[in-house]
């Protein structure tokens, strides 16, 4: 039984990280469907390499950093042959050390949305290494692994522990406020703003493209949420309704806040999943569906005030999509997780308004510390005539329809 037991538990969670590891694909279309033509291959190749460096990062330093653990050992250790190895039977801790590289590896994703068209490549390689490697883990363990105390101080100040279940806060919310210091340093794309500050609007390149994104997203979400649990017998239906009831929030709320604009819509549905995340095994559906539903509402609110008011060019509102909705899941599980709301309860309003600003806070201080270094070391932005021909041609030397670019040279 215990093979069995450690088996299914093994199949459970690798099932959720090639479900996570599919929603990268969603970041990419995502961003290939919003920015210009002249930005797909960038956009394709930026989230697949994103992916690679954030594993080899991980696996090498976040980890340990997290949680303690290396893995310079032999591999019949690390398999978990034998007794006491300190690893899981089957190769169960290596599965989850997979499962937990897609959300490290979602912080890189969701930056390059937000500075998408004008950053370098090398230099955001860079940035990767050092947010998954050493920033993004440090937070991730005081979270999830209550190092240094982190847990036991915030339940002794603010009467419980800081819930964040599958990462409204710990992954997205970090993700977007790394971003928004990213494009703060970065500035506005060339011909976004006049010179009196009225903004030019530059339109999806593609509605389907975008829309597939998306879907891929939403799809690959309750691997993201549901199997969180870690194990088969943890698994709960309530978190796969909670998070249903989040998506379709969000798009009904974008929907009518957007009116009718499939961009909107579209980004609406990973609004409310992005805040359910933190209380999806602790709300009532209805509260999670009202969670959504301002989660949709506040994005399209605040990407447009943030683009049209304070001329942040954010490309994919990654700030207000991630940064905003995400800090908005984490003080939404301190109220929608309360039993007086028919919530498990277990939280305290408190106790996720700090942890939520906290990880905020600290986000985007990161953000400042390596965008900022690059920034006076290598440069982060492309030159005004790389950016105008294009970061497909300018760095990677091909466009996203080869064929057509030879066929208009002849």
């Amino acid at each position: 039984m215990d093979d069995i037991t450690a088996g299914a538990d093994l199949f459970f969670v690798l099932m959720g990280a090639i479900l996570v590891f599919a929603m990268h694909a969603g970041f990419a279309f995502l961003e290939v469907g919003t920015v210009r033509h002249k930005n797909q291959v960038n956009a394709l190749v930026k989230i697949l390499v994103d992916f690679a460096l954030s594993t080899i990062a991980y696996f090498f330093i976040g980890y340990c950093l997290a949680y303690g653990t290396h893995f310079f050992h032999d591999a019949s250790i690390l398999s978990g042959t034998g007794q006491n190895t300190g690893f899981e039977p089957q190769g169960l801790t290596l599965v989850r050390v997979f499962f937990l590289v897609t959300f490290a590896a979602a912080i890189p994703a969701i930056i390059s949305g937000g500075i998408a068209e004008r950053a370098k490549f090398w230099p955001q390689c860079i940035a990767t290494i050092a947010l998954v490697a050493l920033f993004y883990p440090f937070f991730e363990g005081l979270v999830w692994n209550s190092n240094y105390g982190f847990q036991n101080w915030m339940e002794s100040v603010f009467g419980a522990k800081f819930h964040d279940f599958a990462g409204s806060v710990v992954v997205h919310a970090v993700g977007g406020w790394i971003a928004l210091a990213a494009v703060l340093l970065l500035g506005a794309r060339h011909g976004r703003f006049t010179k009196d500050g009225r903004a030019i609007g530059i339109p999806p390149s593609s509605i389907p493209w975008l829309a597939l994104g998306s879907w891929l997203l939403c799809i690959g979400w309750f691997g993201f949420n549901v199997m969180t649990a870690g194990a088969l017998k943890e698994a709960s239906g309530l978190v796969a309704m909670n998070s249903l009831m989040a998506m379709v929030g969000g798009i009904i709320a974008a929907l009518i806040a957007g009116r009718n604009d499939p961009g909107f819509v579209h980004n609406g549905a990973l609004a409310g999943l992005v805040a359910v995340c933190a209380g999806s095994d602790i709300m009532h559906p209805l509260g999670s569906l009202a969670t959504g539903a301002i989660a949709g509402a506040l994005f399209v609110y605040m990407f447009e005030y943030c683009q049209n008011k304070l001329k942040i060019d954010d490309v994919l509102g990654v700030w207000p999509l991630h940064g905003l909705c995400g800090v908005w899941g984490g003080i939404a599980a301190g109220i929608f997780g309360a039993t007086s709301l028919g919530g498990l309860g277990g939280v305290t309003f408190a106790a996720q308004l700090a942890g939520s600003i906290m990880g905020a806070g600290y986000a985007f201080i990161a953000g400042i510390i390596v965008y900022g270094i690059l920034k006076k070391t290598l440069g982060i932005r492309l030159s005004r005539e790389d950016e105008i021909r294009g970061a497909d041609l300018a760095i990677h030397k091909i466009g996203a329809n080869p064929e057509e670019g030879l066929i208009g040279g002849r």
